[in-house]
């Protein structure tokens, strides 16, 4: 309470509830407004500024996007998991959804190899990118970036991480709880409202693209950017689809060209691979050091 002695006790607690309203707040220290539905716009573009300031002070000249399944862990994580999902069901053999998930793990053991061929590729761009000790902190190229999660994700970010590299992780704000893997460079690590908008950061600067087997959120990353390549807004960024077998199982991109849903030239805009170092051979001969405006 701001105490001024000439005040009556009347005009004192008038004071007091002027100085305690939120109309009295300055804007920007006001909670109640930044959240606000009418603040939204500007909400908006603080997580399309802040990120780009905290990447341009960092040398962040190009990135590399990584994108895959959140489930997809390696194997013996998976192992593990299928072990206690085999013994919950035989302690309760005529469990229908303790059968499921044995099923479901035992499918999950089988992509794990995936997470060690994200983490190698990482890797290799890492190296190439920011293995030049000569360019310093300031000037990073193909620099990994990831949805910062589990799985996939934490395979990409510890791949550079182990060869001692930075990379990026584009956190995002949901309504189960969630956290940043732990290889993800500190000082790159961002969390976002709005999934365009964390979309948006993805795209900015990047320059190649590379999906392992996922679920929706895969599924929504890899069209959206398939649709920018068709539509020339990201030129000729390479983009592979690691897996083979699981992509032509999963999508009949062929049938798409049959039907002339997609012209022929479309299908030219995706890369099929099955090795880190062919992935990366692709993207690296591909990518060109644009960004986008």
């Amino acid at each position: 309470m701001t105490q001024f002695a000439n005040y009556s006790k009347p005009e004192q607690t008038n004071l007091d509830a002027i100085l305690k309203s939120t109309t009295y707040r300055i804007a920007h220290e006001d909670p109640e407004l930044l959240n606000s539905s009418a603040m939204r716009g500007v909400r908006m573009l603080l997580e399309i500024t802040k990120p780009d300031l905290h990447l341009q002070t960092a040398g962040i000249e190009s990135t590399i996007i990584v994108f895959g399944g959140a489930r997809i862990v390696d194997r013996e994580t998976a192992t593990q998991r299928l072990q206690e999902a085999e013994q919950r069901l035989r302690e309760n053999p005529g469990s229908s959804t303790l059968k499921r998930q044995v099923i479901r793990d035992q499918h999950l053991v089988e992509l794990s190899h995936f997470y060690d061929s994200a983490r190698q590729f990482a890797l290799l761009a890492s190296q190439y990118g920011q293995g030049n000790k000569g360019k310093g902190h300031g000037c990073s190229s193909h620099v990994i970036v990831t949805g910062g999660g589990p799985g996939i994700m934490e395979a990409a970010n510890r791949g550079a991480f182990e060869a001692g590299c930075r990379s990026i992780g584009l956190n995002i704000s949901l309504p189960f709880e969630q956290h940043p893997n732990p290889y993800i460079s500190p000082d790159l690590c961002f969390n976002f409202n709005y999934f365009s908008l964390r979309k948006f950061h993805f795209v900015m600067r990047s320059i190649g693209a590379i999906l392992f087997p996922g679920g929706f959120g895969t599924l929504d990353e890899l069209f959206e950017l398939l649709t920018l390549r068709q539509v020339g807004t990201k030129g000729s960024m390479p983009i592979v689809l690691f897996g083979t077998d699981f992509w032509n199982r999963l999508v009949n991109f062929e049938y798409l060209g049959e039907t002339g849903l997609i012209s022929n030239d479309d299908l030219a805009l995706i890369r099929f691979s099955d090795t880190a170092e062919e992935a990366w051979e692709y993207i690296q001969s591909g990518s060109e050091p644009v960004r986008e405006q």
